[in-house]
């Protein structure tokens, strides 16, 4: 059981890829996480899709109804340089967690046979891959790059800093997503992100509010200059402002305000100190899943059953 007195330390980590370098982005995380434990965090967020890189401003060669040559070369150096999980470069990262002793809460883009996924992994401080969630719809274009997760990898894990889980980026504004949240009882709730309007920073305040609990956005920055120039389709970047993605992490408490105000413009790591108390005085008027809902009148059914495309039936 988690104390509900418990206290903990969080490090939100806004930093950029090295884009499209399945190592170089393990080695600048490991780095990352190390120093984030010399500040003394417990808990470690990277953005989304860390690894490899969030590739934003590219289309791959791709329109509708046909694909290029050119687009297919850089898909597949995406592709190779994106995590399989397990492997070898999970472990890596797990041995990473368990050296700095923290939980690692790490974005990549998962391989999994052909098709890649939005995922976010979970480490324990004992290097154990806990889990994973995948981005159950991914938005607009990036259903060109990842195939969608199912309900089987939804999970909210309990640690001594209260129960986390995470959902990414646009799918916080899925009401039923958070909903099904909510009910799992998350406190600590991960959003690696790639969006940094100015409305993101309501979405994060109003999802803290609403399922009272601490929100830890987590975004990249990122200049145009990061990208590796010799993708073959770099020409598709050069209308794309030198600032790809000015970041926008924040950390926010369960009533809605800020206990570290958004960055912008520059890589930083955020810290802060988080009490579950703060959740409990916060539910004195408000639980969404509890005393405030209406299960007489509204329910929500999920499916947590993993999807598959083959079903064996044998003698």
């Amino acid at each position: 059981m988690v104390d509900i007195h418990s206290k903990g330390r969080v490090a939100v980590i806004q930093a950029a890829s090295v884009i499209f370098d399945l190592h170089g982005s393990i080695n600048k995380a490991i780095s990352l996480i190390k120093e984030a434990s010399e500040k003394g965090a417990k808990i470690v967020i990277f953005p989304e899709s860390f690894i490899p890189a969030y590739p934003r401003g590219l289309s791959f060669g791709t329109k509708i109804g046909s694909r290029s040559a050119e687009g297919r070369e850089d898909w597949l150096r995406y592709l190779n340089n994106s995590i399989v999980v397990p492997s070898d470069e999970t472990r890596l990262l797990g041995d990473a967690a368990k050296k700095a002793g923290v939980y690692l809460i790490m974005g990549v883009t998962e391989r999994s046979n052909g098709t890649l996924y939005c995922t976010v992994l979970f480490f324990g401080p004992d290097g154990t891959l806990l889990g994973k969630h995948r981005k159950l719809k991914p938005t607009g274009a990036e259903r060109i790059v990842w195939g969608e997760g199912d309900g089987s990898t939804l999970p909210v894990f309990e640690t001594p800093y209260g129960k986390i889980g995470a959902l990414i980026c646009w799918e916080n504004y899925m009401p039923l997503a958070r909903t099904a949240m909510y009910q799992k009882g998350v406190q600590l709730l991960i959003t690696p992100t790639a969006d940094s309007r100015e409305l993101w920073q309501a979405t994060i305040r109003h999802i803290a509010a609403e399922g009272r609990c601490f929100v830890l956005a987590c975004n990249q920055y990122v200049t145009k200059d990061m990208y590796p120039t010799d993708l073959v389709c770099y020409h598709e970047l050069n209308d794309c402002p030198e600032v790809m993605s000015r970041g926008g992490s924040a950390i926010v408490g369960p009533n809605g305000d800020y206990l570290v105000e958004p960055v912008f413009g520059k890589e930083e790591m955020m810290i802060a100190d988080i009490s579950l108390d703060e959740i409990g005085k916060s539910q004195l008027d408000f639980d969404g899943t509890g005393h405030y809902s209406r299960p007489d009148v509204f329910t929500l059914v999920v499916n947590e059953k993993r999807q598959e495309s083959v079903n064996w039936i044998r003698p």
